[in-house]
């Protein structure tokens, strides 16, 4: 009986060494896989921080919407918004029209591997562009570690960014000007990162070709405006290439 019992502490302890050793690996792929859009993330971030202080904000505001909120491009409006003392109900409808692309994020975004409820919950949280960008652009590679750990990464580069940028802005003896094209530079980057296979070019055109009908249509809300049609050509793509996936299934 000891024998036996030994043997499968043995046993027990080889599998577990193994199944640690795969987490291991596994997060360390992610936070690797990270490190792309974390280059961009980062100085964005030091940026951010810079803009908080010199929108005349205490420092902690910084990593407090990192933490509250975690969405670069609704952080870098908030930080205008609270300036000028917006109404909540302005802030509210704000944030739901930015963050409202994340909820088409979810179709293609691979949450299903991730099991545990509390780790789902901060996955869904952590859902952010570069997150997305990155998991598209490697379909299929996808553990739980290796997706929580990239999206932890990613959290860690903004906010260690703004910290940063709050460091650098109490130090700095003026303000510094143009800091807000650095949002614009790094989603640039993303979406030509997203767009390196031919099944994403077509989404690529829908973008260009409702944002130049804003233009036309609306030129003093143009970006409200191209979002609503792109979201509309967006769920018309959708339906066209199920209907078609169907049918060559039928087929």
């Amino acid at each position: 009986m000891a024998i036996e019992w030994r043997a499968e502490s043995v046993i027990v302890a080889v599998v577990s060494d193994q199944v640690l050793s795969l987490r291991r690996a596994e997060a360390a792929a992610g936070v690797h896989m990270s490190l792309s859009a974390g280059l961009g993330m980062y100085p964005l971030g030091i940026a951010y921080g810079l803009l908080v202080l010199q929108a005349g904000l205490p420092w902690w505001v910084a990593p407090a919407l990192s933490i509250a909120a975690f969405a670069g491009s609704l952080e870098l409006l908030l930080v205008g918004l609270m300036v000028t003392a917006t109404p909540l109900a302005t802030i509210a409808l704000t944030t739901f029209l930015v963050n409202f692309r994340h909820v088409f994020y979810a179709f293609s975004f691979p949450l299903r591997v991730v099991r545990h409820p509390l780790a789902r919950s901060y996955s869904v949280y952590a859902l952010i562009d570069e997150a997305y960008a990155v998991t598209v652009a490697n379909p299929g590679v996808w553990s739980s570690w290796r997706l929580l750990s990239m999206q932890v990464a990613f959290q860690l580069y903004w906010v260690g960014g703004g910290l940063t940028g709050v460091v650098i802005g109490s130090l700095l003896p003026a303000q510094v000007a143009g800091l807000d094209f650095a949002l614009c530079a790094l989603f640039v980057t993303l979406t030509l990162d997203a767009c390196r296979t031919r099944r994403q070019v077509p989404s690529l055109l829908l973008a260009g070709m409702t944002f130049a009908a804003a233009l036309v249509v609306a030129p003093g809300s143009t970006l409200f405006v191209g979002l609503l049609l792109f979201v509309a050509a967006l769920i018309i793509r959708y339906a066209v290439t199920a209907r078609r996936d169907r049918g060559g299934v039928h087929a």
